[in-house]
């Protein structure tokens, strides 16, 4: 069974008026997203990893550095899949009930998640992610490199902002602060991540 690529979750041009071009998802879901779904379905044919789940292919692969190239690929995979999903043509503002109380009980305030986060998704060197994780309990900040991501390290992802150039280029060309800026307060999918805490 092939590895398939989700359809966004909103028009491609639905956040034109957040400072996301349909341009830039032309490229980033249509090109770069679609090339690690083709590219992981040319790795693991004929394998035993072909009909797993992807989150189990992740896990398998991230253990094994014989097989980096599948993993790179799955954890794009599914990095990507899970992005588009915080994202919303509503998003942005302030979490509400139990995910705001956790996020104040494990930062202090929503204002030094906000810092923590952003300052992990500007100091990401290079490509990678920054995320916002429970972690056996506590909500966490974490930034991976490249294709890493939480499910690799046992953590149960809630939140990512993809800190690749070609998530922001089009939109913010060189100026990573303002896509990061951006992102905190106008595209968050609070309700996606609610229901992740829920399901945590």
């Amino acid at each position: 069974m092939a590895f398939t690529q989700p359809a966004l979750p909103f028009p491609s041009n639905a956040l034109e008026h957040k400072g996301m071009k349909a341009e830039t998802f032309e490229y980033h879901y249509g090109k770069h997203h679609k090339a690690y779904v083709d590219n992981l379905n040319k790795l693991v044919e004929g394998s035993d990893l072909a009909s797993k789940p992807l989150e189990e292919v992740i896990q398998i692969a991230f253990k094994d550095s014989s097989k980096a190239g599948i993993f790179n690929n799955a954890a794009q995979v599914w990095n990507h899949s899970f992005f588009w999903n915080c994202l919303s043509p509503n998003g942005g503002g302030a979490p509400t009930g139990e995910l705001a109380t956790r996020i104040e009980k494990d930062f202090g305030s929503f204002d030094k998640f906000k810092e923590e986060f952003s300052n992990a998704a500007a100091t990401q060197f290079g490509s990678g992610w920054a995320w916002l994780v429970d972690d056996g309990g506590t909500l966490k900040v974490m930034k991976t490199p490249n294709a890493e991501n939480p499910l690799a390290h046992g953590k149960k992802a809630l939140l990512t902002i993809d800190v690749w150039e070609h998530a922001y280029y089009i939109d913010f060309k060189n100026a990573r602060p303002g896509f990061i800026k951006n992102f905190l307060d106008n595209l968050v999918n609070w309700d996606f991540v609610a229901h992740n805490l829920a399901a945590a």
